[in-house]
C-alpha cells in the first residue's frame, strides 16, 4: 500500500459504521495482538520494547470519527500552500541544503526544488513532524475496529521498523493518523520506499538531519516514473469559446496539437514539447487553467487531492524562482460537499437537465447535465460543479 492508498484509506474510515471500542480492552487487545505480531516475524523482545508505556488514545480515535470533508476554498487553500513565508524559508533551505539536495538530485534525478515543495506542504520544512507516540496511535486505531486490518497492517509495518534497528520506540513519533517524519511517510511506504542515504546503517526519517527524509522523497517519486526537466504543469491560456469537453485528464494531446486549438502559455507562445499532456480547470472557466505532464500523477501518488498536486507543483515552481499565477482563484470557490453534490444532481434533473442519477458522483452525464445548463443561462460550458451554480440553480 502506497501514500496516496493510504490517505483514501483513512478517509474511508470516516464512512465506516461507527465502532464502540474503549479503553477498557485496549490491554486485552495488545495481549492478543502478540501471537499475530510474532506470526509476522516481530520477535518478543521487540513488541515488548514497542508497547512499553503504550497508551490507549481517546484524541486518535476523536480526530478519526470526525475528519470533516475537505471543502476549504481553492483561494483560501493556496495562499496558506503557497505563502510568501512558505516560499522564502523554500528558498532558504534550498541554500542551507543545496550540496545535500544536488547529490539527491544525482542519484535520484529528482529536482531539489520537488523535494523542498513537499518537504514545505508535509511538515513546513521539519517544523511540524508530528510529536504522537506511533505504536499507540496505530495499536488505538487498530483497536477501534473500524478500519482494524488496516490499521493493523501499519502496526506491523511499524515494528517491523523498530525490528530493524532505524529508530528507537521513544523517537518513533507521527501525526495523529500515523505519517511519519519530515516528509510524513506512512509505515508501509517507509518499509518499501525509505532510503538510507546518510550511510549510517538506518533510515533515519525523524532525526534534525532531514537527509534520509528528503532522499526517501525522491527515492519514491523515482520509482513511481518522475521524468527529470519535466514540469508537473503550465498555467495556459485559453481561447475564447473554447471547448471545455476537451479538459480533464482523460483527454490527452501534445503542447503542439494544443497549440493548435489556441492554448498556449500565459505569454501567448506554445509550450514546450515535455510530452502528452491535459489541460485542467480547478474551477472551472472563472480561474487558473493548467496544461498538466506525466509528473502531475507522480506528485498525486503522495497525495492525490487536485488542490494538494498544484500546491506541491506550484511552490516548487516559486522556490525555483518562478512567478506567481497569472490567473487569479475565484473568491470563495471550493469543491462541493457530498450532501451538495447531491442538491447540485437534483436540482439539475428538476430543471429538465437530466444527470442519469442522484448519487453525488459527477460523471460524465452530471457534466453534460451541467453544460446543457450553462448554455441555457449563457455561460461558460466548462461543466464545472461549482458553488456559484449551486447558489444559481436554488
Amino acid at each position: 500500500m502506497d501514500r496516496r492508498q493510504f490517505l483514501m484509506a483513512a478517509s474511508a474510515a470516516t464512512l465506516a459504521s461507527p465502532a464502540f471500542a474503549d479503553a477498557r480492552g485496549f490491554g486485552t487487545w495488545i495481549a492478543n495482538f502478540r501471537a499475530r505480531a510474532n506470526a509476522q516475524g516481530i520477535s518478543n523482545r521487540t513488541f515488548d520494547a514497542a508497547f512499553q508505556g503504550a497508551q490507549y488514545l481517546q484524541d486518535s480515535i476523536d480526530r478519526d470519527r470526525n475528519q470533516a470533508e475537505f471543502v476549504k476554498p481553492l483561494a483560501d487553500y493556496m495562499s496558506t500552500a503557497v505563502s510568501d513565508a512558505r516560499v522564502s524559508n523554500g528558498r532558504d533551505m534550498l541554500r542551507q541544503h543545496g550540496r545535500l539536495l544536488s547529490r539527491i538530485e544525482a542519484t535520484y534525478a529528482v529536482e531539489p526544488h520537488v523535494v523542498l515543495a513537499v518537504w514545505g506542504m508535509e511538515s513546513n520544512y521539519g517544523q511540524r513532524r508530528g510529536s504522537t507516540p506511533l505504536i499507540s496511535t496505530l495499536a488505538t486505531l487498530a483497536y477501534d475496529g473500524r478500519r482494524g486490518r488496516f490499521f493493523e497492517g501499519q502496526l506491523i509495518a511499524a515494528l517491523k521498523i523498530l525490528q530493524n534497528g532505524d529508530v528507537a520506540p521513544q523517537n518513533m513519533t507521527s501525526s495523529w493518523a500515523g505519517a511519519m517524519g519530515h516528509t510524513q511517510f506512512i509505515p508501509t511506504s517507509y518499509e518499501a520506499y525509505a532510503v538510507d542515504f546518510t550511510g549510517d546503517g538506518r533510515r533515519d526519517i525523524w532525526a534534525d538531519d532531514p537527509s534520509d527524509a528528503l532522499a526517501s522523497t525522491a527515492a519514491y517519486f523515482r520509482r513511481f516514473g518522475w521524468q527529470q526537466g519535466q514540469p508537473w504543469g503550465v498555467e495556459v491560456l485559453l481561447p475564447r469559446g473554447f471547448d471545455y469537453s476537451q479538459t480533464g485528464r482523460t483527454v490527452t494531446r501534445s503542447p503542439a496539437a494544443w497549440a493548435q486549438l489556441g492554448v498556449g502559455d500565459v505569454n501567448g507562445r506554445a509550450v514546450a514539447n515535455y510530452g502528452d499532456a491535459s489541460l485542467i480547470t480547478p474551477t472551472g472557466a472563472g480561474g487558473p487553467a493548467f496544461m498538466v505532464f506525466r509528473n502531475f500523477d507522480v506528485i498525486s501518488r503522495y497525495n492525490n487531492a487536485e488542490a494538494y498536486i498544484i500546491g506541491v507543483g506550484h511552490l516548487g515552481d516559486r522556490i525555483r524562482g518562478g512567478d506567481r499565477l497569472r490567473a487569479q482563484w475565484p473568491a470563495g470557490e471550493r469543491r462541493l460537499r457530498r450532501a451538495e453534490r447531491v442538491e447540485l444532481q437534483q436540482r439539475l434533473t428538476d430543471a429538465g437537465y437530466s444527470t442519469g442519477g442522484v448519487d453525488g458522483q459527477i460523471g460524465p452525464n452530471s457534466r453534460r447535465a451541467i453544460r446543457a445548463y450553462q448554455a441555457s443561462q449563457g455561460l461558460p460550458q466548462d461543466g464545472h460543479p461549482s458553488l456559484s451554480l449551486l447558489e444559481r440553480l436554488r
